[in-house]
C-alpha cells in the first residue's frame, strides 16, 4: 500500500454524490405524475362513457338507488300488459253442453215441436207432419256460476273462433301501438308517452269491460293493447337511457320477467270475481298505483338534450342529475361546469348522423344477410310460440287452468333468469346455448303425440301435458329475452335503432296468427302443442346462427359508446 493512500478517501471519490432534497422532490413529482396519469387513463378506459365526454353517465353511474326506483316503476307497466294479454283464459272458459248451457227453444214453438242437436247449437223445427227445417240456435239458457264473456254475447257455438278473434284485436293493437309509440317519441318525450299510455289504458280498459256489444269490446281491446305498448316502449327508452354497461343489459333481460310476474298474479285476481266484467274492472283499477308513482318517473335526459328546447333541456337535465346524484350519494361526481358540459353534449347529440336506411342493414359485414334473416325469423317464431303456448293451456281442461297458468308464468321467469346467467357466464357462446335449449325443449314438447291414445287418470294426464309445455316455454322465454337485449350488439350505432324496429315490427306482424293457431286443438290437442313446439325448434336453429362480436378496441368503444346508447334508447319492445 502506497504511502499517503487512504481507502476511505478513495472510496469516497468513486461514489456518486447523494441527491439533494430539491432533486428528490423533482423525481418524486415526476413519478407521482406518471402514476396519476396511468390511473386516470385506466379509469377512462374502464368507463368509456366518461372518456367520450358523456357527463350523464359520469354522474349517474351504471346503476344505483335512483335507477332502481325508476326501473321498478317502469317494470310495473308489464303487469297490466300481461293481464290484458292473457285474461281471455279466465274471461272465456269452456262450457259443457247439456250441463251448463242448452238451447232456448221457446222461439221455435217449444220442446214438443223441435229437436236439438247434442252440442245445443242447431234446432230441427217441424212444420207439419213431413216438413222440417234446420235452424241455428240464437238464444241459450245457462247454469254456470261465473258469468263469462261467452255467456254474455251467446258465443257458445263458436266460442273458440270468437275468443281467437278477440285476441287478434289485442295483438293488432300492440302492433300498431309499437309503431305509433316509436314515431310519437320524435315529438313527445318518453315520459309523456308513458303517461299517455297509462291514462289511455285506464279509460279503454274500463270501457272494454262495460260495453254491451262484442264489436265494441274488440275495438276497445285493440286500443288497450296499443296503450300497453305505449308504456312498454316508452319505459324501455327511459331505463336504457339512465343505466349503462352490464347493468343495462341485465335490466333488459329481466324486463320480460315482470311480464311473467303478471301472468302469475292473474289467476289470483280472477279467483275473486264472479263475472268477466269484474275481471276487467279489477285489472284496470290496479294500475292506478302506477299513476300515484308517476311523480318519481324520470325523463329521458338524452332525449331532452337532443329534441327539446336547448335552454330548458339543460336546466331540466341539470336538476335531474343533481337529484339522482343526491339519491345515489354521488354528489362528488357533479362537475362545476355541469351546464356547459350538458350544452356540449346536447350539441353532439343534435349533430349525430341520421340512422341507416333499411336496405343498408343487409350490408356492412360478411354475415350481415345471415344475421338479418336469422334474427327476423327467430324473434317471429319465438313471439308466436311464447303467446301460443300460454293460450294453449285452455286446451288442458277448465279445471286445471289456474295451476297451469301459474306454471307457465314460473317457467317464463326461470327462462329469463337463465338468459341472465348465459349472458354473464357464457357470453361468447350464449346464442348457441339458448338455441340448443330451445331445440331440446321443442323436441321434448313434440313427444306429446305419444300421449294421444294413452289411458291414464285425468290428473296424471294433465300433469304430463303441462310438463311437455313447460320446457319449451322456458326455452322460448330465455331466447326471447336474450334477443330483446342483445340482438343488435354486433351492429354499429347508426344501424341499431332501425334494425330493432324492423325485427320487432316483423315479429309482431306474424304474432297476429298466434291466436288462430290455438284453433288447431279442435282437431287434436297434440296438434296445437306440437305446432308451437316446431316453431320453438325453428327459432332455436335460427338463434344458433347468431354470433357474439369479438371484443373491439377500447378506443373504438369510446368513440361509439355515446351513439350506441342513443340508438338503444328508442327501440320498440315486446
Amino acid at each position: 500500500m502506497h504511502q499517503g493512500y487512504s481507502p476511505t478517501e478513495a472510496t469516497w471519490k468513486k461514489r456518486r454524490p447523494t441527491p439533494t432534497p430539491e432533486v428528490h422532490a423533482r423525481l418524486s413529482y415526476i413519478y407521482t405524475s406518471q402514476q396519476d396519469a396511468e390511473q386516470q387513463q385506466q379509469q377512462q378506459e374502464e368507463r368509456p362513457e366518461t372518456a367520450a365526454g358523456d357527463v350523464i353517465s359520469h354522474v349517474l353511474g351504471d346503476f344505483g338507488i335512483w335507477q332502481l326506483r325508476s326501473v321498478l316503476i317502469i317494470f310495473l307497466c308489464k303487469l297490466p300488459a300481461a293481464w290484458f294479454m292473457a285474461l281471455i283464459i279466465f274471461t272465456a272458459p269452456e262450457l259443457y253442453p247439456n250441463e251448463e248451457y242448452w238451447c232456448d227453444t221457446s222461439a221455435y214453438g217449444g220442446a214438443g215441436n223441435t229437436t236439438v242437436s247434442d252440442d245445443q247449437c242447431y234446432v230441427l223445427v217441424a212444420h207439419g207432419e213431413a216438413n222440417y227445417a234446420m235452424r241455428q240456435c240464437l238464444q241459450f239458457n245457462y247454469a254456470h256460476a261465473f258469468r263469462s264473456l261467452i255467456m254474455e254475447f251467446d258465443l257458445v257455438c263458436l266460442s273458440d273462433i270468437f275468443v281467437a278473434w278477440s285476441q287478434y284485436w289485442h295483438l293488432f293493437g300492440m302492433f300498431v301501438g309499437g309503431v305509433v309509440a316509436t314515431r310519437l317519441m320524435r315529438v313527445l318525450s318518453p315520459r309523456r308517452v308513458y303517461i299517455v299510455g297509462i291514462w289511455g289504458l285506464l279509460c279503454c280498459g274500463m270501457a272494454t269491460g262495460l260495453v254491451n256489444d262484442f264489436s265494441l269490446h274488440c275495438s276497445f281491446r285493440c286500443l288497450s293493447g296499443a296503450c300497453c305498448c305505449f308504456m312498454m316502449t316508452a319505459g324501455q327508452a327511459i331505463f336504457c337511457d339512465i343505466t349503462a354497461g352490464k347493468c343495462r343489459q341485465g335490466v333488459l333481460l329481466l324486463y320480460d320477467a315482470s311480464w311473467s310476474v303478471g301472468v302469475l298474479l292473474l289467476p289470483a285476481i280472477a279467483a275473486f270475481t264472479q263475472s268477466w266484467r269484474q275481471v276487467y274492472v279489477g285489472i284496470t283499477s290496479l294500475p292506478l298505483v302506477i299513476v300515484l308513482l308517476l311523480p318519481w318517473l324520470p325523463e329521458s335526459p338524452r332525449w331532452l338534450l337532443q329534441r327539446a328546447d336547448p335552454t330548458a333541456a339543460v336546466e331540466q337535465v341539470q336538476q335531474l342529475l343533481q337529484q339522482a346524484a343526491r339519491t345515489n350519494e354521488r354528489c362528488s361526481r357533479l362537475p362545476d361546469d355541469l351546464s356547459l358540459q350538458l350544452e356540449l353534449l346536447g350539441e353532439r347529440l343534435r349533430s349525430q348522423p341520421p340512422a341507416a336506411r333499411w336496405l343498408e342493414l343487409w350490408h356492412g359485414h360478411p354475415r350481415a344477410k345471415l344475421h338479418m334473416l336469422a334474427t327476423h325469423m327467430a324473434l317471429a317464431t319465438f313471439l308466436i310460440s311464447h303467446l301460443g303456448l300460454l293460450l294453449n293451456v285452455r286446451s288442458f281442461g277448465r279445471d286445471y287452468v289456474t295451476p297451469n297458468t301459474m306454471l307457465a308464468g314460473l317457467a317464463e321467469i326461470l327462462g329469463c333468469l337463465l338468459a341472465v346467467h348465459l349472458c354473464r357466464s357464457h357470453n361468447v357462446h350464449k346464442w348457441q346455448w339458448a338455441g340448443g335449449f330451445c331445440i331440446v325443449g321443442g323436441c321434448v314438447g313434440c313427444l306429446c303425440w305419444l300421449l294421444n291414445d294413452v289411458k291414464m287418470p285425468e290428473l296424471y294426464e294433465k300433469m304430463l301435458w303441462m310438463c311437455l309445455t313447460v320446457l319449451p316455454k322456458a326455452g322460448v322465454s330465455c331466447a326471447q329475452a336474450m334477443l330483446t337485449a342483445c340482438m343488435d350488439e354486433s351492429l354499429p350505432a347508426e344501424k341499431r335503432a332501425p334494425f330493432a324496429f324492423s325485427v320487432l315490427t316483423w315479429a309482431r306482424v306474424w304474432l297476429l296468427s298466434a291466436s288462430f293457431l290455438t284453433l288447431l286443438k279442435q282437431l287434436n290437442v297434440a296438434l296445437s302443442l306440437s305446432v308451437f313446439c316446431v316453431l320453438v325448434v325453428l327459432g332455436g336453429l335460427c338463434t344458433c346462427c347468431l354470433r357474439t362480436p369479438r371484443a373491439r378496441g377500447k378506443r373504438a368503444e369510446q368513440e361509439q359508446q355515446l351513439q350506441q346508447k342513443e340508438a338503444d334508447c328508442y327501440n320498440t319492445h315486446l
